[in-house]
């Protein structure tokens, strides 16, 4: 086999490349056999469905590749709406100050996230499973069951106006800007060397010169203030801001990732499986919605996702080794002279 054709193979068999091929049979098949997936209506809500979920997976991404997880998210995310709707209630009418105070409460609390794991040692599924309850938590005591809904419709719909021309959302302007970003920082800078060295060994990482506790906190920070963005986005979106707003939203984050080819284990994955992932989890539930089938199923069929992003990634590789073994140990013919 020629170099260029190991190479190709290597590419179509990698898991963006399998990401990207399912999420385009999952919307050919869709188009064909339900009702309004074609539509450019149906392709506008899976933007703004995906939108919150793909701006949270940005950075949890880099931090599940160090081997650390965060799922305080959507807690995070719920107690921004309430602050930034209490704070209009109470008369601060700057949408940019809103903006501004939200991203610093964002970043506060994965900075609070990211001492709990790198000052004190303690695990980051532990922890925040904890801050998922104290921050959700803190959302009600600061709005309890009220809502508020009185933004001006200018903010509203400016937040899910389309591009001109098109039936697709500005805001994913912004998520392409942040995922080069991110892309650039992870796949080609010397930060991003540091993260896959400390997700397969984060002892020799440290040997190696990498500041492994500044760096995870700052991965914490980041999750954080990119979980409030993403908070401001579904305030906005829904011109409603309360304590239960993002609920569960941490399923939907850690299964897109995961689904996209990052080890749980760290060490592995990639920016663009984990985009695809986002874009092929949001087809799939709304073509399931336009099919009428039942939220309960969803949650079952997102369940079964993640399983499956965890065993079949690592399914896979031990075909590939098994395949390669057997490979090396294959007996050569020498040709009859």
């Amino acid at each position: 086999m020629s170099e260029r054709a190991a190479a190709a193979r290597r590419v179509l068999g990698s898991w963006d490349v399998i990401m990207l091929i399912a999420l385009v049979v999952v919307s050919a098949v869709g188009a064909l056999t339900i009702d309004g997936v074609a539509s450019p209506r149906f392709w506008r809500f899976v933007v703004l469905e995906a939108l919150p979920i793909a701006l949270i997976a940005l950075p949890m991404t880099l931090v599940v590749i160090t081997g650390e997880i965060d799922l305080s998210v959507a807690s995070v995310l719920g107690l921004t709406c309430t602050v930034m709707g209490h704070l209009w209630a109470s008369g601060v009418t700057s949408l940019p100050v809103l903006i501004a105070v939200s991203l610093l409460l964002g970043a506060l609390l994965g900075a609070v996230n990211g001492l709990f794991v790198t000052g004190f040692g303690l695990p980051s599924l532990a922890v925040t499973i904890g801050t998922l309850a104290l921050y959700r938590g803190l959302a009600y005591v600061v709005l309890g069951d009220r809502a508020v809904a009185d933004y001006p419709t200018a903010w509203t719909t400016s937040a899910i106006a389309p591009i001109p021309g098109t039936t697709i959302p500005w805001m994913i302007l912004v998520l392409a800007a942040l995922a080069v970003v991110f892309a650039v920082v992870l796949h080609a800078t010397p930060v991003g060397r540091g993260l896959y060295a400390m997700g397969n060994n984060a002892e020799a990482a440290r040997f190696a010169g990498i500041d492994v506790r500044l760096t995870k906190f700052w991965l914490f920070v980041a999750t954080g203030a990119m979980s409030a963005l993403a908070g401001v986005f579904w305030t906005l979106r829904f011109a409603s801001a309360r304590a239960d707003n993002g609920s569960g939203l941490e399923l939907a984050v850690v299964a897109a990732v995961l689904l996209g080819g990052v080890s749980i284990f760290g060490g592995r994955g990639a920016l663009l499986g984990v985009l695809a992932a986002v874009a092929l989890l949001g087809v799939l539930r709304n073509a399931l919605q336009l099919a009428y089938v039942p939220a309960n199923t969803l949650t079952v069929i997102t369940g079964a996702l993640l399983i499956a992003s965890v065993v079949g990634p690592n399914v896979a590789g031990m075909l590939r080794e098994r395949l390669r073994r057997r490979r090396s140990t294959a007996p050569t013919v020498s040709p009859i002279s």
